[in-house]
């Protein structure tokens, strides 16, 4: 039977090949890729950045195939669409409930300017932030560390470093660090645990910012032209004031709501790898 020198490669690493496939090395040459495609495409026309996504997709899929020498069934094309959807829609719900809840503490006014350019122009900056960070965080850093200290260990080390990284943003504050880590570390890292699946994580961050963007609140603290303008006139732990809604206690605990059931779900698909003993 004929063997491909790639599957050759996995029964039969040798010894450079052993120090390529060690987790923490094929995370790292992955952020390196990965986030060298984020740098040089932030900053400029929107375009840009939706470029930005689909070479930072490409560069992944190069770095678990011939760094890591593993498959990659979660950027699989298959249902992609469908989880990309899911995504979506939990991301808006998340959203949606977040701020029905807090609405009667914000002011809005409708914004000048064409809504089309608007809407398009922060859809295509927002995809390629979502797919850059989840390629990053869920991709890479959860699935690095998951095969070193198992699946929990993984959630809580990602949530911890994307809430601390998003300490460095505008209005940022160790609230809103700690927002940041439950909303969107354990959320995401909960729903790419429970599908198994980029897309479904990549689906849900677009929805969430995009939407955030168009109801004119900063997005972690970076404030851009959106549909509405909006004004928050309550109190900043629930407005989350400069920084946003994201700020704000209520989507902290929305999101816990969301995230018990998929790692619930998760462990029931037994998609969460236990805790590797010595």
């Amino acid at each position: 039977m004929h063997t491909s020198p790639i599957a050759a490669a996995d029964h039969q690493p040798g010894r450079a090949g052993r120090i390529l496939r060690f987790p923490l090395v094929w995370t790292l040459a992955g952020i390196v890729g990965v986030g060298g495609v984020s740098a040089l495409s932030s900053g400029g026309p929107p375009v840009l950045a939706a470029v930005g996504a689909v070479a930072a997709v490409a560069v992944y899929w190069a770095v678990m195939r011939y760094v890591a020498r593993r498959s990659t069934p979660e950027i699989a094309k298959t249902r992609a669409g469908s989880l990309a959807f899911l995504g979506i829609g939990l991301g808006f719900l998340f959203i949606a409930v977040s701020m029905l809840i807090v609405i009667t503490e914000f002011s809005f006014t409708w914004a000048p300017g064409s809504a089309v350019v608007t809407v398009m122009s922060i859809m295509a900056v927002q995809l390629g932030a979502a797919v850059t960070e989840e390629l990053l965080f869920r991709g890479l850093l959860l699935q690095g560390l998951e095969r070193l200290g198992g699946s929990w260990f993984a959630l809580v080390s990602t949530a911890v470093l994307f809430g601390a990284i998003h300490l460095a943003n505008p209005g940022a504050t160790l609230w809103t660090g700690f927002a940041i880590a439950v909303e969107a570390g354990v959320l995401l890292g909960a729903t790419f645990l429970w599908l198994r699946s980029i897309w479904a994580a990549v689906g849900l961050h677009l929805a969430w910012n995009t939407t955030v963007g168009l109801l004119g609140l900063p997005v972690s603290g970076h404030a851009s032209p959106g549909l509405l303008v909006a004004r928050p006139m309550g109190p900043e732990l629930v407005t989350g004031g400069q920084f946003g809604i994201e700020g704000s206690i209520v989507p902290v605990v929305v999101s816990l709501l969301l995230a018990v059931p998929m790692l619930v779900a998760a462990h029931k698909r037994g998609n969460l790898v236990p805790m590797r003993r010595r």
